[in-house]
């Protein structure tokens, strides 16, 4: 029988008075019994959008929600393991509102159906029954052939243990190639290890699904950085690779571009979300990522924005965090969700407001001078620009600013692409856009080194994408 609630099943959380002192995450996930009952609200739509239009991964939507009906959770994960490498993570970080739930056909009168929620249920499930011995956890070998020496298999190297490169290993493993992920850190995950705070996705959540890829045969080199350590020449040649996948993200920080960003007590939001998840839970180092700043001001409008301002407000010793967006809440990019959770956790928020300088003094920061802004008339693209208030500026307190703006590629300044070409200006991969291979043969690359950041999911199809076309290049050569 459906379920014609129109407000959906809600997941409880802790409260934010209670979640603001601590780590642990913010949702707590759903019961058997809430699961079910919000699965029974998909209507198991012929067209089913939230599949075709919302998912680029293609997840089997209804047919995972329809088994949680049934009370089947681990059939239910399992049809999610055919085409995801990363349930319980996607269930929590990925941009559902712009992607299934924002194509579910219930979301046209009242809230969709809580796709992402029901997915980190089954995820969690497995986790927790394969950890207290309940099942057992299948490596995948059963269906996929793995003799190295079957017609066409080969030997891939996957540069960087990101989103991307994950599910790029996953399914050319799956496919019987013996797969090689370098990455330059020493933790896998990428972004989704050190750019998320661990109140929005556990460690041992992320760690669990990289467990699975090992389990299914992928290798792992860590401390292996593309153009110092190893070159695309090197992968192709002595090392006996036959085709190479890139899927090494955008890793540099933008800056502000603005005077006083020297100062001590200007960092980066990736470096701080980075010293954050290397802090743990050690009060002490924890202490030492925002040093003596008890009002930080946040620089941005988007998802990376949001995990900054809502980590700082969980920092010792910080009493007021502020979010300095130049544009109106009506344009800011960031999660709704995210900024109404912010919102309950005391962060304040500063529209139509553009940094100037950061002030300082005996070098270290004392406060933002800033600028007042409106908004512009419609472009053609119906786009708003802000423009300066002139004589509007005036100066905010703070002892620490968190660049928020975003990341580009490192690869313009990378040694070892032996050839490969860059996009002129972003320094991305250039690649067709059909199969995602570069102008080198045998070499493809997908995700944010070649699109620029954009979503983990994202990523993860294009990861997939690649693994189909270097699956076919390699039985072909």
């Amino acid at each position: 029988m459906i379920n014609l609630s129109s407000t959906g099943t809600r997941m409880p959380m802790q409260a934010p008075e209670e979640r603001t002192g601590n780590f642990n995450e913010v949702a707590e996930g759903y019961t058997e019994e809430m699961a079910v009952r919000e699965a029974l609200r998909c209507l198991q739509c012929r067209e089913h959008p939230c599949m075709t239009e919302g998912c680029p991964v293609s997840n089997h939507i209804p047919d995972f929600i329809k088994q949680i009906t049934e009370g089947d959770f681990e059939e239910a994960y399992q049809i999610l393991l055919s085409t995801t490498v990363l349930p319980a993570v996607c269930g929590r970080v990925c941009p559902k509102y712009l992607q299934c739930e924002g194509n579910c056909v219930r979301g046209e009168k009242g809230r969709p159906v809580a796709i992402g929620s029901l997915e980190r249920f089954v995820a969690d499930l497995h986790r927790k029954r394969v950890k207290a011995g309940e099942i057992e956890e299948k490596s995948g070998a059963e269906a996929a052939d793995r003799d190295a020496s079957a017609a066409g298999a080969g030997k891939v190297a996957v540069i960087g243990s990101g989103p991307a490169g994950l599910a790029c290993a996953k399914d050319l493993a799956a496919a019987g190639h013996e797969v090689t992920i370098f990455d330059r850190q020493q933790v896998p995950g990428g972004v989704l290890a050190y750019g998320i705070p661990s109140f929005r996705l556990p460690d041992e959540v992320l760690a669990f699904e990289i467990d699975g890829l090992s389990a299914a045969g992928v290798h792992f080199e860590f401390g292996k950085e593309l153009g110092k350590d190893i070159s695309i020449d090197a992968l192709l040649g002595e090392m006996g690779f036959s085709a190479v996948f890139l899927g090494n993200g955008t890793g540099r920080p933008m800056g502000l571009g603005i005077p006083g960003t020297e100062l001590s007590g200007v960092i980066s939001a990736a470096d701080f979300l980075d010293r954050l998840n290397a802090a743990g839970e050690d009060t002490e180092k924890l202490g030492k990522v925002l040093p003596d700043a008890k009002t930080v001001a946040i620089i941005g409008g988007g998802n990376v924005a949001m995990d900054a301002c809502r980590s700082a407000v969980r920092c010792p010793g910080v009493d007021k965090v502020q979010v300095i967006y130049r544009r109106s809440v009506k344009e800011m990019p960031a999660d709704p969700a995210e900024l109404a959770e912010a919102m309950e956790e005391n962060v304040e928020f500063i529209y139509l407001t553009a940094p100037l300088e950061v002030l300082g003094e005996d070098g270290r920061v004392t406060g933002l001078k800033c600028q007042k802004m409106e908004l512009s008339e419609p472009d053609a693209s119906g786009r708003r620009r802000p423009v300066p208030i002139e004589g509007s500026e005036y100066t905010l307190p703070a002892d620490a600013v968190i660049e928020a703006i975003g990341c580009q590629s490192e690869n313009g300044d990378m040694d070892g692409l032996d050839g490969i070409e860059l996009s002129e200006g972003k320094n991305l991969f250039l690649v067709d856009q059909e199969t995602l291979s570069t102008s080198r043969p045998g070499v493809y690359a997908g995700g944010d080194t070649v699109t620029g950041p954009k979503t983990v999911i994202a990523a993860m199809g294009a990861g997939r994408k690649a693994a189909r076309e270097i699956d076919r290049f390699l039985r072909n050569a």
